[in-house]
């Protein structure tokens, strides 16, 4: 991409939490910063990205189906510790490129979710490489200034999300690729640990602080339980493997209409709070 295209993209993506416009309007970006094989720069590049069900984000070193590798590629294979911005989280990376069977499958995948992957391959007699994206464990470094301020990113991810599963399902054929499912379950396993820190973490905070907020602390620990119950439901119908689209659309958009209530009553109850 050219560089000027590029800046705006990155521009737009940090002032807006990750959502950006134009040809990748509804995609799921992230940012990435590797370090320059040769200069040592840090370079920041918008990427096309995939949940790998493993913990993992793949990224795909496409470069539109030109003859060679893009340089972003290059930097990590010289240097694999990079930086990976979602629009909610920024966290250091280690980049590790799949060989093999492995690679295949992936890629595979990557092509059941949109066609264009398989394009860009037609184009070009170099095999694609796909990239990993494995997170170094560290504290949090949210694209936030405030404690409100973060838990308004999050919560507008999750919508995110959920609204572009939704989608993709409605636009998927009478099954469900494999690509999906990993959106499904990577969805799922992002809001358990998002309600177990809330439970575990912040709402014990939140009570030694203000005892008041007893009844608020136990619905909203209440809702968590039920959300996690449609979640199961929804893991159960993703596992199975047999489940058609109209049944599991049936429950994602239940579980995004339960959702929403649970996030919009958390905000107007806790919001006040942290900015005070």
């Amino acid at each position: 991409m050219p560089h000027d295209f590029n800046q705006q993209v990155i521009d737009e993506f940090r002032a807006n939490a990750g959502r950006v416009g134009g040809p990748f309007e509804g995609a799921r970006l992230l940012l990435l910063t590797t370090t320059g094989a040769r200069t040592g720069a840090p370079h920041t590049t918008p990427l096309g990205m995939l949940p790998d069900g493993a913990g993992r984000t793949l990224v795909i070193a496409s470069a539109a189906g030109a003859p060679r590798h893009p340089a972003w590629y290059h930097n990590l294979v010289a240097h694999p510790q990079v930086t990976v911005e979602t629009g909610v989280f920024t966290y250091d990376a280690e980049a590790v490129v799949l060989t093999g069977e492995e690679r295949d499958r992936a890629f595979a995948r990557a092509v059941e979710a949109d066609q264009g992957w398989a394009d860009y391959q037609a184009r070009t007699d170099r095999t694609l490489p796909v990239v990993a994206l494995e997170e170094i464990p560290g504290p949090p470094r949210f694209a936030a200034g405030s404690m409100s301020a973060a838990m308004r990113l999050v919560h507008d991810g999750f919508r995110r999300e959920i609204d572009l599963i939704r989608k993709e399902i409605a636009a998927s054929g009478p099954g469900l690729g494999a690509q999906l499912r990993i959106n499904c379950l990577t969805l799922c396993q992002g809001l358990h640990h998002h309600h177990t820190g809330e439970d575990t973490m912040m709402f014990p905070a939140l009570a030694q602080r203000d005892p008041a907020l007893a009844p608020v602390l136990e619905r909203l620990r209440e809702e968590h339980d039920h959300i996690a119950a449609l979640l199961a439901e929804v893991q159960r119908l993703l596992l199975g493997g047999e489940s058609d689209r109209a049944t599991v659309a049936r429950e994602v958009d239940r579980l995004a209409a339960e959702l929403e209530e649970h996030l919009r009553y958390e905000e107007e109850q806790l919001i006040p709070l942290l900015d005070g």
